[in-house]
């Protein structure tokens, strides 16, 4: 056996956080980890990569008892680890970015022979990418190409993926796929972190299921399904959700003509026109960059735009502040929790009440006690894994952090709501849940904006679907009439089908 993980367990004061796990993984093989948020997943494989020491337990590589003191022991012993969050500068080109800390020298640090080295490592792993291409010039897709590959620079036999397709388009998640298994097929061995099932299910050899800390099953992919590894996520049958039909009543935000100019006389957002009802929930699909970011941050208030107009319930808000534009009816989950939606070194309470602290007002005394009991609800609803309500955002797992940005947006009870990326990161569980809770606004008169990078969510939870391509509207059907197929197409500048 390539690795074994012996009764790990890892305590942090009175919680504990991997109880007696038992984990292994063999040459050439992809092992996926799942469970819900807080299972214990990444702090395994923290432990795994020297970043945390277990209080118990054992680690063996080639049947021999092995200590990581720091991720340098575990890069030494052939394991190499890829953050959720990628760790590039985006200054750097490629090649720099995977040779850091292993940098060729000569006289000084020698940039062509880096080059050469990456070009002949891209060759060897059947990996293509321009050395000398900036990584901020890279898509997300691209970028993820090259932390493997500066783990397989280091030497890595033993590759850990930390929520691996979280950011990528389909097409990015496809490649990614594909790459493991080449991988694989040449003695490289996986380990990958995700809530992604249906991925899990198409590239992992074996699946380790944790739930609580605990281990509830480790299971041939090709001896279970879905809804097994459901079942043991979350312990119990996962309901499906159902849509109703509704006729969209009047118009809640109105998009006509807005652009924003961007570089080199290339529009970010170009002519960009759409309203939402009260009553649906429109998506916006298309691969990241394609000013979906922008055409978000124009309507909230983040940024100003260059022409056009942005109506909320009739009243122009073009321009104005976050304040006024959200005190005119809107609430927002934003797509990046950590920029725009959460304050780490705040508390569970004061990054919950965000917002509300405008409402829950006494003779101009906030209403702590309201407060309090307003962000245990959220807690409770959504089974936030947090100590207690003074506990930091910073020691939340993502996907806890961006269950409680959803249950404080949603619960601002405002008629219109952009909801971004909603689930990324959360576990099948809590995406059922916010899932319900989106359909249940729309249900009640609400008007959502919806953009994801995941077709299906896009496919499952929209009225309306636009689709968008540098900076303009490439296409819209309704729901009844989308395919995957059609919308990808248009996702990646094609025509529509006659």
């Amino acid at each position: 056996m390539l690795l074994q993980m012996n009764q790990i367990t890892k305590t942090y004061g009175t919680l504990t956080a991997n109880a007696k796990v038992d984990f292994t993984l063999r040459e050439g093989e992809i092992h996926a980890l799942v469970g819900e948020n807080g299972a214990g997943k990444t702090t395994l494989m923290r432990m795994l990569y020297g970043m945390e020491q277990p209080t118990s337990g054992t680690i063996h590589m080639h049947d021999k008892t092995v200590a990581f003191a720091n991720p340098t022991d575990a890069i030494r012993h052939g394991i190499g680890m890829v953050h959720q969050h990628f760790m590039l500068f985006p200054s750097f080109t490629v090649a720099e970015n995977i040779v850091i800390g292993n940098e060729p020298h000569g006289v000084k640090f020698d940039r062509k022979k880096a080059a050469l080295q990456v070009e002949a490592l891209c060759a060897t792993y059947k990996l293509p990418i321009d050395p000398l291409k900036k990584v901020a010039d890279c898509p997300l897709g691209m970028q993820q190409r090259v932390e493997i590959l500066k783990v397989l620079y280091q030497g890595a036999d033993i590759i850990i993926l930390d929520e691996p397709t979280g950011v990528l388009t389909p097409l990015e998640a496809k490649e990614l796929l594909a790459i493991m298994k080449s991988l694989a097929a040449q003695g490289k061995s996986f380990i990958i972190i995700t809530h992604k099932l249906h991925e899990v299910m198409e590239v992992a050899d074996r699946i380790t299921v944790l739930r609580d800390g605990k281990v509830t099953g480790t299971l041939d992919a090709a001896a279970t399904n879905v809804e097994e590894l459901s079942r043991l996520m979350v312990g119990r049958e996962l309901a499906k959700t159902e849509r109703s039909v509704l006729s969209p009543g009047a118009t809640v935000l109105e998009v006509k003509g807005v652009s924003i100019a961007g570089k080199k006389g290339k529009p970010v957002l170009d002519r960009v026109s759409f309203q939402v009802k009260a009553g649906e929930i429109v998506g916006i699909a298309g691969i990241s960059g394609n000013g979906q970011s922008e055409l978000l941050q124009s309507i909230s208030g983040l940024t100003t735009i260059d022409q056009g107009e942005i109506r909320l319930l009739g009243k122009d808000v073009a321009g104005r502040s976050v304040r006024e534009i959200r005190e005119s009816g809107l609430s927002h989950i934003p797509e990046d929790r950590y920029q725009w939606g959460a304050a780490k070194e705040g508390t569970v309470l004061e990054n919950g009440t965000m917002g509300h602290h405008r409402t829950n007002r006494r003779y101009g005394l906030l209403q702590g006690k309201a407060l309090r009991a307003m962000v245990d609800r959220f807690i409770q609803q959504f089974e936030i894994k947090a100590r207690s309500q003074e506990t930091k955002v910073k020691f939340l797992s993502g996907g806890n952090v961006q269950k409680l940005i959803v249950a404080r947006e949603i619960a601002q009870n405002k008629p219109f709501l952009i909801a971004a990326e909603p689930t990324r990161g959360v576990d099948i569980g809590a995406m059922e849940l916010i899932h319900d809770e989106l359909l249940k606004k729309r249900d009640e008169q609400g008007a959502i904006l919806l953009v994801s990078s995941e077709l299906t969510e896009i496919l499952k939870l929209s009225d309306r679907i636009l689709v968008m391509y540098e900076g303009r509207i490439a296409g819209e059907l309704p729901a009844s009439e989308a395919t995957e197929e059609q919308i990808s197409l248009w996702m990646a500048g094609g025509e529509a089908h006659a």
